[in-house]
């Protein structure tokens, strides 16, 4: 058992800490937000994610796991500190690293003892080298310490399980003691361990993230291209599919990506080849295609309506992906507005993110238009004229394609993330509108009700 202690408790730096508890270390995880601190000693997480709470108060319980605002107690006597803060994206497209910075100096303080310091937020190639110095620059105690990169690669909506059954443990470190006590870390886990140096290390994360990115924009460019010769997406994927070399998965198309991660390390990756004089064309190809991809169902339904205004909208799905309350860079924030901007009396449904979606959008008149939160699928489609899918939650898919002939007034879906089947909603009696397929057009435009 090692002494750890993490900073940050958002997605990364909580996650990472309730693991290493679970597999035995005693772990203590600092935020600077004392209700928040008081929020997970009573066992509740700040952040929707499956396992997690059940974990938290688990491992609280067995004494291994701890939340404090004191820092200063929490790294003085540490083997290793993880550093899991937000790396936010600046205006220019690179990373605000002041949350770091505020880290290392209190690290460097307070430390009382030879420790190592471990990166796992992500950031620019090189940030590790300078977090390093700094550290040095401000140390207070004559001790020996070193810093490592350890990127993670969880997805939101599966972090505990990504963290606990990860296909590799990156680590980078400059030392055979770095190397060896991040080993003894991650031993515990069982995983197969990548070892190399810092600058590969960050690199690997941004060379990984990026990749994927790329793949969902190339098939997003496809299906675009799809509707415009009568192929379909989903029967390319799948074709594609079969070939190891491309693999199956990420080759959903849709309205693009979004979260904390594929949006901010594309553009961090094109600020940082800009800033060495070199052009990523195709990481730069990769976001012009996701901020296009983004409102594709809106320009669709532009061309389908007259007008909005007027028209009752339900929107269902307002994260960025199902399994997460997280809004970051969410197909919603881009589409809402505009159907709001339109006059549009939207009636939005999302099983978890409503409420953080609120304090954007309050219920009531907005823009134009009027918003309201449905407290079910029914009542968001009772009545529609048209009915937008943004997010793929399970809940959406399990909903029988007559039931939108049923309940809405003018049944017309527009489904960002292609969750029917064309010929059953065409049988249903549903316009439908997807992504990279034929659209099902009802004969004729009759309502309902």
């Amino acid at each position: 058992m090692l002494r750890l202690a993490v900073a940050g408790t958002g997605y990364v730096g909580l996650v990472a800490g309730v693991c290493f508890a679970e597999m035995g270390h005693q772990v203590t995880c600092v935020d600077i937000d004392e209700n928040k601190v008081a929020l997970m000693k009573s066992g509740v997480s700040p952040i929707y994610e499956v396992d997690l709470e059940q974990l938290m108060r688990k491992n609280y319980e067995a004494g291994r796991i701890d939340y404090t605002t004191d820092y200063v107690a929490a790294y003085k006597e540490a083997d290793a500190i993880f550093i899991g803060v937000g790396t936010p994206e600046q205006p220019d497209g690179s990373a605000n690293l002041s949350y770091i910075a505020t880290v290392a100096r209190q690290i460097a303080e307070t430390i009382e003892k030879d420790c190592l310091v471990v990166v796992k937020s992500t950031v620019p190639v090189g940030t590790n080298d300078k977090v390093e110095q700094f550290i040095h620059d401000f140390l207070a105690h004559d001790v020996r310490v070193e810093v490592a990169s350890n990127p993670e690669f969880l997805a939101q909506g599966s972090a505990v399980h990504d963290t606990l059954h990860a296909e590799r443990i990156i680590i980078g470190t400059e030392s055979e003691w770095a190397q060896e006590l991040l080993t003894r870390i991650y031993e515990p886990f069982g995983l197969p361990i990548v070892s190399v140096n810092r600058r590969s290390a960050e690199m690997i994360k941004y060379a990984a993230n990026d990749f994927l990115a790329l793949k969902i924009s190339y098939m997003n460019d496809i299906a675009n291209l799809c509707e415009l010769v009568g192929a379909d997406i989903q029967d390319v994927a799948k074709g594609m599919g079969f070939d190891p070399r491309i693999g199956s998965k990420f080759l959903n198309a849709g309205i693009g990506f979004g979260g904390s991660c594929f949006p901010k390390d594309t553009k961090a990756l094109d600020y940082l080849a800009r800033q060495n004089g070199y052009e990523l064309r195709t990481v730069k190809s990769a976001i012009d295609v996701n901020k296009d991809q983004k409102t594709m169902l809106y320009k669709k339904a532009s061309k389908r309506l007259i007008t909005l205004n007027g028209l009752k909208v339900a929107v269902l799905g307002l994260t960025f992906k199902p399994g997460t309350d997280d809004l970051r860079e969410a197909a919603s924030l881009e589409n809402v507005p505009l159907l709001l901007e339109q006059g549009a009396d939207i009636f939005a449904y999302d099983p978890v993110g409503a409420a953080s979606f609120a304090r954007l959008y309050p219920e009531g008149p907005c823009a134009r238009g009027h918003m309201s939160y449905a407290s079910s699928i029914e009542e968001a489609l009772d009545g529609a004229n048209v009915c937008f899918i943004l997010t793929e939650w399970g809940e959406f898919r399990a909903v029988a394609p007559e039931t939108y002939r049923k309940l809405m007034r003018t049944p017309l879906v527009y489904d960002g993330r292609n969750l029917y089947a064309v010929d059953d909603m065409k049988d249903a009696g549903v316009e439908y509108h997807s992504i990279g397929r034929k659209p099902a057009i009802r004969e004729g435009v009759k309502e309902s009700r």
